[in-house]
């Protein structure tokens, strides 16, 4: 009885692969980008799902479950497929999510590093899917933006809005005539010379003030030249909006702002979520610190990786984000001291930053 059971659970997974593939190559036709977001959505639900359900899964159907959701995931998602996208086909590689499968359908790996492989494909499925609801966003401004100069080429095309405007004179040329009318103020008018005056003595003191007014000016613009050109060169750094292990960080938050609300999050009693942002805030300031590039498709073991030279900050990060691991994707409760152990190896892990 047990070899008949086995030999129709692989027909059926057999079937259930015959029928994913076949689902696969009649998706013939682009996407669009509302329809390819909205999978990875249920990806995103399938992998988060399949991280508990495989916990509580009977050893006996552990070949079905992987095979079978496996199956599944690439159906939602296959390796390479063409999405509408601001009415234009582009093709969207997702080989990195196929190689991730065949790590998760590796029948020699424990079922904790298959979990492991579940939250990773899953955090940065996550970090896709932020990506895809800003282009979204801006994929449907610009639909708003040419309906709305549309309706405004058709009001400015009335009678109204044809009149001729008479001609404007520039801010230059409006600057240099003011230029003009203060310095010939400066400039007294010739009076009707005396008799007995000397004319030579006239001319020559209406140069002399007008010589006095040009190199006062060019000592104003000695001065307060060079001041005004160096304050209008310096530009202000626009920092854009950064999205670390699937949070989106605004553009004017810090490290010291998300570490309050670790502080918030572990007083009101939620210190997973505490050690997660106290994390997050981690990378925040090492990223500030020009010490590790933040990306948005990055893992935490990518960012353990990138500081793997720097042997003091390497060794506090690892135990950071092994803590981090076991009670954010391991779902092991956390305890008042793993806060504690957690908040002390973050002030030691920046102080290991500084120290190089």
């Amino acid at each position: 009885m047990q070899t008949v059971s086995a030999f129709s659970t692989r027909a059926l997974v057999t079937c259930f692969v015959a029928l994913v593939s076949l689902t696969c190559f009649t998706r013939a036709n682009a996407a669009t980008l509302a329809d390819y977001r909205s999978r990875v959505a249920r990806v995103i639900v399938l992998t988060k799902q399949l991280q508990v359900a495989y916990d509580n899964a009977d050893t006996s159907h552990n070949e079905y479950l992987v095979t079978a959701n496996a199956a599944r995931i690439r159906e939602e998602l296959p390796a390479k497929e063409t999405v509408t996208i601001y009415s234009q086909s582009v093709v969207v590689d997702n080989t990195w999510l196929d190689s991730a499968l065949k790590g998760y359908e590796n029948t020699s790996i424990t079922k904790a590093e298959r979990i492991a492989v579940l939250a990773r494909i899953e955090e940065r499925l996550r970090a896709l899917d932020e990506r895809l609801e800003v282009v979204q966003r801006a994929n449907s401004a610009a639909s708003d933006k040419d309906g709305d100069k549309g309706r405004l080429a058709e009001i400015l095309r009335r009678p109204d809005f044809n009149k001729p405007t008479p001609a404007k004179s520039s801010a230059m040329s409006r600057l240099l005539d003011r230029f003009l009318r203060w310095l010939s103020n400066l400039i007294p008018t010739p009076k009707p010379i005396a008799p007995g005056g000397s004319p030579f003595i006239s001319g020559l003191a209406q140069i002399v003030v007008v010589v006095v007014c040009l190199v006062g000016i060019a000592f104003l613009i000695w001065k307060l030249a060079p001041r005004y050109l160096k304050n209008r060169g310096k530009k202000k750094e626009k920092r854009e909006a950064r999205i670390v292990l699937g949070e989106r960080l605004e553009p004017d938050q810090s490290s010291a702002d998300l570490l309050a609300q670790a502080e918030t999050l572990a007083r009101n009693g939620d210190l997973r979520a505490a050690i997660r942002k106290a994390y997050i805030a981690l990378l925040c300031e090492l990223g500030d610190r020009k010490i590790v590039s933040l990306a948005q498709h990055k893992t935490n073991r990518d960012y353990l990786n990138s500081v793997r030279e720097r042997t003091r900050l390497y060794s506090s990060m690892r135990q950071l984000t092994s803590s981090f691991e076991l009670h954010w994707y391991g779902f092991q409760p956390a305890a008042e001291s793993d806060w504690i152990e957690f908040r002390s190896g973050y002030q030691k892990a920046l102080n290991a930053g500084s120290g190089g």
